[in-house]
């Protein structure tokens, strides 16, 4: 990547980390965030501020972007000043956030309209994955253009596929989504249950967290709860997003979820009790608060 430009817009939780990785291999970053004092990390390790998402693809032929919901995708690549006012011919966009699927689809249409390529390549792994570059990578696109990104989607993950066509990425995300939503529910009443049982919860973890129970959620975030930190690797309000976007996809495919249905509300109760800028592991919390913990 030594000498390639690359222009990034969404300097959160995980974009940062990602970003920083491709700086870190020798990638020149220019960089935009609605808020500068988000980037500043990344500005400080010599990327380019821009003030605008248009201005970051006038740099670049490689433009990534993750942010936080649909309507910032639409607004950072198709907007007044976004990606596609200012990207050269030839240019590829890759929209690295949990988004809708038909929303990939038509920024895939309207890049095609002009000569752009389009990929939406959701990932998961959280604030650790992006830190570590060992984050899923699930695309969907043009198969040339996912080889011309891919040296780049290796620095930041390690779990990457090309999915199928444009939105495959965000219905492969979605499958992410509803296998983890239902499985925090099984973390936090299993760390309950421990606790109200007088067991050592990291020593539970320590034997539960190897054997047929064994998930990402329960050696990492079951951990965090275990230490009281609800510091978000992914916010609530993120996660309470991801799961409408499911619901909706499930509602339009005729398909019932009623897990997912349950978790969602659970992590409503979680916003409407002042946690949505929690991680995802703090529906501990709503669970505490059932039980008069």
């Amino acid at each position: 990547m030594k000498g390639t430009s690359i222009g990034w817009i969404g300097t959160g939780v995980m974009g940062t980390s990602m970003c920083m990785n491709l700086m870190n291999a020798g990638s020149r970053a220019f960089v935009h965030n609605r808020t500068r004092a988000r980037a500043e990390p990344l500005i400080e390790k010599g990327a380019v501020w821009c003030e605008s998402a248009a201005e970051v693809a006038q740099h670049c032929g490689m433009i990534f972007t993750i942010v936080g919901y649909p309507s910032d995708v639409e607004q950072v690549i198709l907007g007044e000043k976004g990606v596609m006012q200012g990207a050269k011919p030839g240019s590829v966009i890759i929209d690295m956030t949990t988004s809708e699927p038909a929303l990939a689809k038509r920024i895939y249409e309207c890049a095609k309209q002009k000569r752009l390529h389009a990929i939406d390549a959701p990932v998961s792994g959280g604030d650790i994955g992006a830190r570590q570059g060992t984050l899923a990578i699930m695309a969907g696109g043009d198969r040339e253009v996912f080889d011309r990104v891919l040296p780049y989607f290796k620095i930041m993950g390690e779990n990457i596929a090309l999915m199928g066509g444009p939105g495959a990425g965000q219905h492969t995300k979605m499958s992410n989504q509803i296998l983890i939503a239902s499985t925090m529910i099984g973390v936090v009443e299993s760390l309950l249950y421990a606790v109200k049982a007088g067991l050592d919860p990291d020593e539970v973890i320590d034997v539960i967290g190897k054997g047929a129970a064994s998930s990402w959620s329960i050696n990492n975030l079951g951990r965090r709860i275990v230490k009281g930190d609800f510091e978000p690797g992914f916010f609530i309000k993120h996660f309470i997003k991801d799961m409408g976007i499911a619901l909706d996809e499930a509602k339009r495919m005729n398909l019932t979820l009623p897990g997912l249905a349950l978790a969602h509300q659970f992590y409503v109760s979680a916003k409407a009790l002042g946690y949505e800028n929690l991680g995802t592991q703090g529906i501990y919390k709503v669970f505490e608060r059932m039980n008069g913990l």
